[in-house]
């Protein structure tokens, strides 16, 4: 599983910097100006990051990798990122780590209990950390209906491929759905009805980034 997590970092990153200027336009918008510069720069630093960190210890489980790669991350995004992403994005993926740090270890949990557990958990911090929830405009109409697609999905008994697949399509009609949204939280809160009739940048890209994970996971086993 940390194997195709580091690939999804890597390729979100050449993603993230391809979309940069379409993710600025939307944040022109309705906010800062700078959301796809921040993603970039953060993304950026994770490969950095992933570049120099140390050997992976051989002993240790896939479950505990991922948990590290994903605090990595987390930490990384925290301390690069401006704006509001850097500790939204942080925090969804410390809380990731944290819950699949938390999953049992014998027998090992699934490629897709842990992705799942992940999403939830990060959509429920960045919830906490925001003090929102659906329909203010915000990455979480992406990232809640995702993670409810990756739950239902993985109680159908789907595998990985699908799950991701699943939480895909729903970050993707959860980040379209904001276009006719009133704003009430955030920068473009400002805006007032000024606010409808934009995508939210934030929900679409965490859509981007399912979209990226979705993609790299459908062909590998995890």
């Amino acid at each position: 599983m940390h194997e195709a997590l580091e690939a999804w970092l890597r390729a979100a990153a050449d993603r993230i910097h391809q979309e940069a200027p379409a993710l600025t336009a939307l944040d022109q918008a309705i906010g800062d100006g700078d959301h796809g510069i921040n993603m970039d720069r953060g993304f950026g630093a994770v490969v950095k990051a992933l570049d120099g960190r140390p050997p992976a210890e051989p002993d240790k489980s896939d479950l505990a990798a991922s948990a590290d790669l994903l605090k990595l991350v987390g930490r990384t995004l925290i301390s690069t990122v401006g704006g509001a992403s850097g500790p939204l994005y942080g925090t969804a993926f410390l809380k990731a780590s944290a819950a699949v740090a938390a999953l049992p270890a014998d027998p090992p949990a699934s490629g897709g209990l842990a992705v799942t557990t992940a999403l939830e958990a990060a959509a429920a911090g960045i919830g906490g950390l925001g003090k929102a929830t659906t329909g203010e405009k915000t990455m979480l109409d992406a990232l809640v209906p995702a993670a409810a697609a990756a739950r239902a999905a993985l109680d159908g008994g789907g595998e990985p491929g699908a799950i991701l697949a699943a939480a895909r399509d729903a970050a993707a009609a959860g980040a379209a759905a904001t276009i006719p949204m009133l704003a009430t939280k955030g920068r473009a809160s400002y805006l007032g009805e000024r606010s409808i009739g934009h995508q939210d940048p934030g929900a679409t890209s965490a859509a981007l980034l399912l979209d990226v994970l979705a993609g790299v996971v459908a062909d590998v086993a995890v």
